[in-house]
């Protein structure tokens, strides 16, 4: 004889289920809020999305107490007979036929006009310029030339701060150099893929407002894509003409001494990096105003004097890197930044260990220039 599931059991089982779906629900603390939306893109999928999680909510509720009453109404009990049985019924197979198809039509004509309006690309003098090339893992920003409307006279090559002011519209031209990225900054737009050997446009309008908002890869592309963030700072235009007009300066320290040689020969840091032109890229971070970014290594980390001298000597210990033959000359290869901690030997022969003060003379050097 079957044993009955009594109504107590059944309350339990019923918040052992709905406990870990609120306590998921309830976790966000990575600075990132598409259901609080800040520029003109993302307030207009909002708009989208809202009434029809309304009627997806209304429609959810309908069929999971319809399933609950058939289930209690019509369960299995003995002694009592069965309900009467038919088959078919027109009337309702048409229904719930039609319905969704009619809800399905309105859902899709506001979509697809969304999705045109979100693909028009302004024209180049009236919105900022910016290549986007995704990295693994961190995002490289140029600035493009010759935008007086923006006050970028020269090329500006920056990472993981975007420097935006507010109200403007920027349009995106995204590419990779590795893997498949997407790029997404959930209060200002919606997501788009960042595509190698193809380049996708994304124009979005910042916020009114100032501020600073977080971005992330959402697309999984490697061993630290959690790590894959970047910010977009939407600043007064005053504040923003200042800073590019400083990103479009030359360093603000002499690239000479010790620390070329430190950076240029002993650790060969030039092999990635670039000290002392911001309209270069490299393979990795434009580093001639790392000073103004207020977040590096991919946005994880606040530029100070800690964070930097320990990255400096030991990236891999702050974000997984495949970074074991980065050292070594070709054929080794690797993706990330090297330990200059941990022993390794080329030819037989020792490769040299970073002392504390000689980190101290490549921050010194870093956080200078501003």
């Amino acid at each position: 004889m079957r044993q009955k599931l009594g109504w107590s059991r059944v309350r339990r089982i019923a918040l052992l289920l709905a406990v870990p779906s609120v306590l998921a629900a309830c976790a966000n603390d990575n600075g990132q809020n598409s259901l609080s939306p800040k520029g003109q893109n993302a307030k207009d999928i909002a708009n989208l999305i809202n009434p029809i999680w309304v009627i997806a909510i209304v429609i959810g509720i309908g069929v999971v107490l319809a399933t609950v009453f058939v289930a209690l109404r019509f369960r299995d009990n003995e002694g009592k007979r069965n309900p009467k049985q038919t088959h078919g019924n027109s009337v309702l197979e048409i229904g719930w036929t039609i319905l969704p198809a009619l809800l399905l039509a309105a859902v899709a004509v506001p979509t697809i006009s969304l999705i045109f309006k979100l693909a028009e690309t302004p024209a180049k003098s009236e919105a900022l310029q910016v290549e986007v090339v995704g990295k693994q893992w961190w995002w490289e920003f140029q600035y493009k030339a010759n935008q007086p409307k923006f006050g970028v006279d020269e090329k500006v090559v920056t990472s993981t701060m975007l420097h935006v002011p507010v109200g403007a519209k920027i349009t995106f031209y995204e590419t990779s150099d590795n893997v498949l990225h997407s790029f997404w900054v959930p209060e200002l737009s919606g997501k788009k893929d960042v595509v190698p050997g193809r380049t996708n446009v994304l124009t979005i309008t910042a916020s009114e407002e100032p501020g600073l908002f977080r971005g992330a890869c959402a697309e999984y592309c490697g061993l630290s894509h959690a790590n894959m963030k970047f910010w977009v700072k939407v600043e007064s235009k005053a504040d923003y003409a200042k800073w590019i007009a400083g990103q479009q300066e030359g360093p603000n320290q002499a690239y000479e001494g010790e620390v070329a040689n430190l950076t240029g020969k002993k650790y060969q840091c030039v092999n990635c990096h670039v000290f002392d032109n911001s309209a270069t890229p490299n393979y990795g971070p434009n580093l001639t105003h790392l000073a103004s970014r207020q977040y590096f290594a991919g946005g994880m980390y606040k530029t100070n004097r800690a964070n930097l001298k320990r990255w400096i000597m030991n990236a891999p210990s702050m974000i997984p890197m495949q970074s074991q033959e980065c050292r070594l000359p070709p054929p080794a290869t690797c993706v990330g930044m090297p330990s200059y901690t941990t022993p390794i030997s080329q030819n037989g022969k020792p490769l040299p260990l970073m002392t504390s003060r000689e980190a101290d003379v490549i921050v010194d050097y870093l956080l200078g220039q501003k």
